[in-house]
């Protein structure tokens, strides 16, 4: 058994990078692709507010250079100058995952869902999260979740099949 979670540790931490949560809005392709997801419609910047936008390129940038400390920060940042945007919320919830603060992401993930629902980016996150948490019975619910209301979803596609490697090959 030790092993066994030895070798899942290690597969996750090699294939992690591969895989991954889809943080809306970058300009990386996720599993929207390149710009905001379909959940969040005019975004931040369509508020106006010109300190939110700042702090959200800002986030965006710390979190694709693998600072999640600063990229919680600004995240923070924008869930209160932006409270009804779901982009804050997405990236706020990576970061905390991303630093192994899971009662931190699921407080994010819950207002996530208040704002747009189960969407199947939530599903997808929520299932990373499960991932990185070893709790991989949830991550596949969430993951499968991910894939009924998007079934052409290649990053969730991906996270299925690292799920199964995960598990000894077993079918996700």
């Amino acid at each position: 058994m030790r092993y066994h979670r030895f070798g899942l540790f290690a597969l996750a931490a090699l294939a992690l990078p591969l895989a991954g949560c889809s943080t809306a809005g970058f300009d990386v392709p996720g599993a929207f692709g390149p710009g905001p997801s379909p959940a969040i419609g005019g975004g931040i910047a369509a508020t106006g507010n010109p300190v939110a936008t700042q702090a959200l390129a800002d986030a965006r940038g710390h979190f694709r250079n693998q600072d999640f400390g600063d990229s919680a920060a600004l995240y923070q940042k924008v869930v209160e100058l932006a409270p009804k945007d779901p982009e804050g919320y997405v990236g706020l919830a990576a970061s905390y995952d991303r630093l192994g603060r899971f009662d931190l992401a699921d407080r994010a993930y819950a207002t996530l869902y208040k704002l747009t629902g189960g969407t199947a980016q939530y599903y997808n996150n929520l299932g990373y999260s499960y991932l990185l948490r070893g709790n991989l019975s949830a991550a596949l619910g969430s993951f499968r979740s991910a894939q009924a209301l998007d079934p052409d979803n290649v990053v969730v596609a991906n996270n299925l099949k690292l799920l199964a490697s995960a598990t000894g090959g077993a079918r996700a």
